[in-house]
């Protein structure tokens, strides 16, 4: 597993990050509790169908365009749910520390939203819902590593009966991830349900978006300073 190894310098409250996980955790406990008929509704209605979102100019009408905004905070099991909030955990509280609450917020509704539509155009005609946040948190990795190239994270690896504890550069870990999406994308629905495309998608987004936002990021920083 990962461990965030903290900085020295002292921050603001960082309030999004806590409530996006508390956001996703209730909608998941609400879906669970469901019946399995309205559960399966509500993904349908809620989540990103890509088979409605572009056929015939649909996402302009009925309110289509809110679904790849609300898709974010469904998932399917509880493991889907805690990859997500672990790496949102990880990597999204220093990154909104760097952004800002609000610009933090707006990378991941913005950001997931693209790569859910970029992942349901690479998969129109389907009907199956798109859910979960993968894609936004695949853009807050963007943004880490773009405001943190030299970064490092603590690796935790498990050797017989003891754990070692080592540094490891967040560039080389994160490289390591897209590597995967990659391959994954190449091989396919093959390799799991798992839309692949919105991974990169999103990706792309956050280091574009941490890019554009590196001025108002030194701003930030210079203010906190003094």
């Amino acid at each position: 597993m990962f461990v965030d190894v903290p900085s020295r310098q002292h921050t603001h409250p960082r309030w999004v990050t806590p409530v996006l996980v508390v956001a996703c955790v209730a909608c998941y406990l609400w879906l669970m509790l469901s019946a399995t008929a309205t559960r399966y509704v509500l993904l349908g209605d809620w989540g990103t169908v890509p088979g409605r979102l572009f056929q015939h100019g649909q996402i302009l009408h009925a309110g289509l365009w809110l679904r790849p905004f609300t898709s974010l905070f469904m998932h399917a099991d509880w493991v889907h749910l805690l990859g997500n909030m672990l790496f949102l955990v990880i990597f999204g509280l220093p990154a909104e520390r760097a952004l800002g609450s609000r610009r933090f917020l707006f990378l991941f509704l913005v950001g997931g939203a693209f790569a859910n539509l970029v992942g349901a155009w690479t998969l129109s005609g389907q009907l199956r819902p798109i859910i979960g946040c993968s894609g936004a948190v695949s853009a807050t990795l963007g943004a880490y590593l773009a405001l943190f190239p030299r970064a490092h994270l603590g690796l935790v690896l498990p050797l017989g009966l003891y754990l070692q504890f080592i540094r490891v550069p967040a560039a080389l870990l994160i490289g390591m991830w897209v590597l995967l999406q990659l391959l994954f994308t190449w091989a396919g629905p093959g390799f799991g349900a798992v839309v692949w495309w919105a991974h990169l998608a999103g990706f792309g987004f956050g280091i574009l978006f941490a890019l554009v936002s590196r001025g108002a990021v030194e701003r930030r920083l210079r203010r906190r300073s003094y």
